[in-house]
């Protein structure tokens, strides 16, 4: 849980330095090797935080990979040591290239931890869904709580540097309690093969355990994941930009200083998922995970379809709207997670959780991207236009699992 809220902290952290105020302000402008001299766009900035966010997922599968072989311990104190020192190195960085190197270290630091947490608790607690439930608020209270004391360092100490050298530090000290807890990672596992051998395997093993997934019914929950990883990332990259556009939430000027009410309210979205991520884990444990995720996706394609004309409405529509997007957003977190554990065998849990979240965070990242390119040459609504046809797709795939 501790692990799970630095991820998150860091992972949402960037969306508001990636604004135009922040690292727009810094670096205006790139030189590139023959491209000349290259304007910072959203499209630009987009990209930036994209290559982060892709190694964030396309790690997901070596990590899953080392978590069936070693265990989850030795991956979390590592993907620890490398957030924390990936933000140190960021205070430092001279430009806007050298930003997005170190954004790379981060991505591939933080991929390790989902496949290794994930299996950890599939495989050492029996109540999965409660369990999912509660690493997944953990997960929340970093994705809420990171972002606001981003916002408020921003705020008092004016120095975008100091306060992501700031932010490096706590996950160098929980790396050290992690690598201390005294914990049986397989306490409720009960296949044999499920023990961490200490030995990653041929290749010709990886590849019959990738068959076995990716030519069964898992293929599906595969697709359903990556359709999440767009929506996610689509909806969250550029959030803070998208609601400073809207007039109720213009920035404020007090003691000299500016405030953007827009990160707060984003910060606020991301905090109503602690809700959605305990309401979408206790009903993992009622309900099968398949009806959950197709009514999920029904309701993020609905949002999708209204967010815009509700939030143009004033200050209070635009509040509620966005608090039910944070709870929909997440509540289908927990049901993916256990639909993932139904589709896979205990043996190559880690593979699985490896391959889920390739597709949520590593083709998901293209996610960002698309959104910057959107927003850049079209505009808000066509954004939201495709974020609905993507939510529908998940439902599809999710009614047809229940079939």
């Amino acid at each position: 849980m501790l692990a799970h809220g630095l991820v998150h902290t860091y992972e949402l952290t960037l969306p508001i330095l990636a604004v135009g105020s922040v690292w727009g302000a810094t670096f205006p402008a790139t030189t590139l090797p023959g491209l000349g001299t290259v304007e910072t766009t959203l499209f630009v900035l987009g990209v930036v935080v994209s290559g982060g966010y892709a190694l964030f997922g396309l790690g997901a599968l070596p990590g899953g990979l080392l978590a069936d072989a070693y265990g989850s311990r030795p991956l979390i104190v590592a993907s620890l040591v490398g957030m924390g020192g990936s933000f140190v190195l960021l205070a430092f960085a001279p430009s806007l290239p050298v930003v997005a190197a170190c954004l790379l270290i981060w991505g591939i630091s933080a991929s390790v931890y989902h496949p290794a947490g994930l299996s950890l608790i599939s495989k050492g607690v029996q109540q999965r869904g409660t369990a999912f439930a509660y690493h997944g608020i953990a997960g929340n209270i970093g994705i809420g709580v990171g972002p606001l004391v981003a916002a408020l360092l921003l705020f008092f100490l004016g120095d975008w540097r100091l306060a992501v050298g700031l932010l490096g530090v706590p996950a160098l000290l929980a790396a050290a309690v992690a690598a201390r807890v005294d914990i049986d990672e397989t306490a409720a596992a009960t296949d044999d093969n499920a023990r961490a051998s200490g030995d990653v395997g041929s290749l010709a093993e990886f590849f019959t355990s990738s068959r076995r997934l990716l030519l069964g019914p898992f293929v599906l929950v595969f697709v359903v994941v990556i359709c999440s990883g767009l929506y996610y990332r689509g909806f969250l990259t550029f959030l803070p930009e998208l609601l400073g556009r809207f007039d109720s939430l213009s920035p404020i000027a007090l003691a000299g200083r500016t405030i953007e009410p827009s990160r707060y309210v984003y910060v606020g979205l991301l905090t109503a998922g602690v809700a959605g991520q305990y309401l979408g884990g206790r009903l993992t444990d009622a309900i099968p995970a398949e009806r959950g995720l197709a009514a999920g996706y029904t309701v993020l394609g609905v949002l999708a379809l209204g967010y815009l004309p509700v939030a143009r409405t004033g200050l209070g529509p635009l509040l509620v709207v966005s608090a039910v997007m944070g709870v929909a957003l997440f509540a289908v977190q927990p049901f993916y997670q256990a639909t993932v554990a139904e589709y896979s065998p205990a043996g190559t849990r880690g593979l699985s959780y490896g391959y889920t979240y390739l597709g949520v965070f590593g083709v998901g990242a293209l996610g960002g991207a698309v959104a910057g390119g959107l927003l850049t040459v079209a505009g808000p609504a066509t954004l939201f236009g495709v974020l609905a046809a993507i939510a529908a797709l998940a439902a599809g795939l999710s009614m047809y699992l229940i079939r």
